[in-house]
């Protein structure tokens, strides 16, 4: 969710170097030099890392995790679609409470900076492990490099000490956290991914936003005879458009076909009806020319941006998109997010909705300060930075209902209305986070060709179920599963 900038690094090493220094140490994730500038999902779920117990000093209870009064903490913060100032606010609380210095940086680089603290034992305490250069989480937890926060879960939580922690998140961030019986992430932010766009300009033009496939591709018709382009997307980071593809062949297909193919299993793609739906329908969008002239070639900040300043209609994204678009939205654009489209005999009803944790929070076992790292977390996840998050970047938290009553911008009040409306019928998906190379890379490298006409459905199935299976039988990958 990161926005780009121009990346220099002050450590010594040339920044080639690093990256091949950081693959080699098997502790990032490394993808292509033009994926290295966009935003990318963190890892999560599979079978199990070392277990860590819960360190600390002599715990009470206002200190239920046994933070040591005094004890420096080190926070390494993403800085990107979110920024970092949240971050700051909760650890300026923390300070004050423990009377203890906290260093903060907030970068783009978290996996080239901290590949080489890991690998000498002297990684920060707390990480927001975001971005396209973030840390390989599934072998951080299999080497027993990722604190246990199953202590943090239990402990009362900061706004009623009769309630624990785990009883004020939403469920899904503590099963997307664990890898195996191990909770060792906090997904803190609950994005809303879906197809985004301006409730003036479809109002202004008489549009409604349509419910179906179908009635997607005939308005999409009238959009380009008004003389605007229907969609853009993220041309150098095609994965953004996943964020939808993928969800919509689970809505289709129902959650047990996707979980094959989370699951990597023979066929999963080549034997899905839905498969085929979601795939020709891009197909038929891409021969019609219902995407932004160029958009092959555009960043996700230009696709925004070109979005923004109304040169297309739609555009798939995350519920980030509002924070990150900010410089460039009008006033009155009243950004907006709508739910999956109808399909053909779909197994999941009308308002189903991608939505699931997102931004993921470690502390390092071997940190100076893990009972710190938890603590800060703790205090993150109050009421009160819950809802200074949702105030400063316009986003969800996984903390329940933290917004109510609150006034909301016009995209998160979308966001908000569109996950209450789709109740429990919420799509979560693994395949991104568990294996993002071949995602964000192999498959994206595919629909970036499906989306530019240079590819037909059937060729674009076909290829990605080969570097499925390629996966599923590379021995150096570590595989994860899941059963719901």
């Amino acid at each position: 969710m990161g926005s780009t900038s121009a990346r220099k690094n002050g450590d010594g090493l040339g920044r080639r170097d690093l990256i091949k220094r950081s693959a080699a140490l098997g502790l990032i994730t490394v993808p292509t030099a033009g994926l290295l500038s966009a935003c990318a999902t963190g890892g999560g779920g599979g079978d199990g890392g070392k277990e860590t117990k819960a360190p600390g000093g002599p715990k009470s209870e206002k200190n239920p995790l046994g933070v040591v009064k005094g004890a420096p903490l080190e926070a390494f913060i993403f800085k990107g679609g979110l920024g970092d100032q949240y971050a700051k606010d909760a650890e300026a609380d923390y300070a004050a409470t423990y009377g203890a210095e906290v260093k903060h940086t907030g970068t783009q680089q978290v996996g080239p900076k901290l590949t080489p603290r890991f690998a000498g034992g002297n990684p920060p305490d707390v990480i927001d492990n975001s971005g396209a250069d973030h840390l390989d989480m599934n072998k951080l937890s299999t080497q027993g490099q990722l604190q246990d926060l199953t202590a943090l879960l239990d402990a009362p939580s900061m706004d009623d000490p009769a309630k624990k922690v785990r009883d004020t998140i939403h469920p899904s961030t503590v099963e997307k956290g664990r890898h195996g019986d191990t909770f060792d992430v906090l997904y803190y932010a609950f994005t809303i991914y879906g197809t985004w766009y301006s409730r003036k300009l479809l109002a202004d033009k008489g549009w409604a936003y349509p419910k179906s496939l179908s009635e997607m591709v005939a308005l999409c018709g009238e959009i380009k005879k008004a003389g605007i382009a229907p969609w853009t997307y993220a041309g150098k980071f095609p994965y953004y458009v996943h964020f939808n593809l993928f969800a919509q062949i689970a809505k289709i297909g129902g959650m047990e076909k996707w979980i094959a193919i989370d699951n990597l299993e023979p066929k999963a793609w080549t034997s899905s009806d839905a498969v085929k739906e979601v795939i020709e329908h891009y197909e038929e969008l891409a021969a019609k020319k219902y995407f932004l002239e160029g958009s092959q070639g555009l960043t996700h900040i230009q696709s925004q941006t070109a979005w923004t300043k109304g040169k297309a209609v739609f555009i798939p994204n995350g519920s980030w998109v509002e924070n990150e678009a900010a410089p460039t939205t009008p006033a009155d654009f009243g950004m907006a997010v709508g739910a999956l489209f109808d399909g053909t005999g779909d197994k999941m009803p009308h308002g189903t909705l991608r939505a699931e944790p997102s931004e993921p929070y470690i502390v390092a076992s071997k940190g100076r300060n893990p009972a710190g790292g938890m603590e800060l977390l703790r205090i993150m996840l109050s009421r009160k930075h819950a809802q200074n998050f949702a105030t400063k970047v316009k986003s969800l938290t996984c903390v329940m209902d933290a917004t109510e009553g609150m006034t909301l911008s016009p995209g998160l009040a979308s966001a908000s209305k569109v996950f209450q409306e789709a109740g429990d019928n919420l799509i979560s998906l693994q395949l991104q986070e568990w294996y993002p190379a071949l995602t964000d890379e192999k498959i994206g490298g595919l629909t970036g060709q499906l989306l530019a006409g240079e590819l037909k459905a059937a060729d674009w199935i076909r290829k990605t179920q080969a570097e499925c299976d390629k996966v599923a039988k590379d021995d150096s990958v570590t595989k994860f599963r899941r059963t719901a």
